[in-house]
């Protein structure tokens, strides 16, 4: 696998949808009105698709889920400069952005696995969460994510139909 551009953080995206093809989204707590797809970092060393079942795990407390796909290169978006500022004193470190592998993950358990407290190791990210369409999934991302997410849903687009 090719590496990351320079200066932007190494993350991973999780497209998880169910058997109805709907996708998963949740409000972020940070951002009023902001929804989004699981992400995360990836720890030094740890593959990138390990990264996103354990992203997925810690932020949903989703463990019943099998890859389908991936994006075969890394995206990146940049971050507003607020929240460049943000995270530079939450991460310890002044990234341009992020850069992401991103999976498509099908849900394989029951609803009631869902629990936006996460398992437990991180702080909660979110607020609420519902399965959306693509559609929706573009309308209600921030802006600076909207190119990410565009070119994310074309590459699994096959697997939506």
């Amino acid at each position: 696998m090719d590496a990351p551009p320079e200066g932007y953080r190494r993350n991973v995206g999780i497209c998880l949808i169910n058997s109805s093809k709907k996708i998963f989204a949740a409000s972020r707590l940070d951002i009023p009105n902001s929804w989004q797809m699981p992400q995360g970092g990836i720890d030094e060393g740890e593959d990138p698709k390990v990264a996103a079942i354990r992203e997925l795990r810690e932020e949903t407390g989703i463990a019943s889920a099998e890859a389908l796909a991936e994006v075969p290169y890394w995206l990146t978006y940049d971050f507003p400069p607020d929240v460049r500022e943000k995270l530079k004193i939450k991460w310890g470190g002044d990234w341009k952005g992020q850069a992401q592998k991103w999976f498509l993950l099908k849900f394989t358990g029951k609803e009631e696995e869902i629990n936006l407290l996460g398992d437990g190791t991180e702080e909660p990210e979110f607020g609420e969460w519902s399965w959306l369409t693509p559609e929706q999934i573009i309308d209600q991302a921030v802006d600076f994510k909207k190119p990410v997410y565009k070119e994310v849903l074309t590459v699994f687009a096959p697997h939506l139909q």
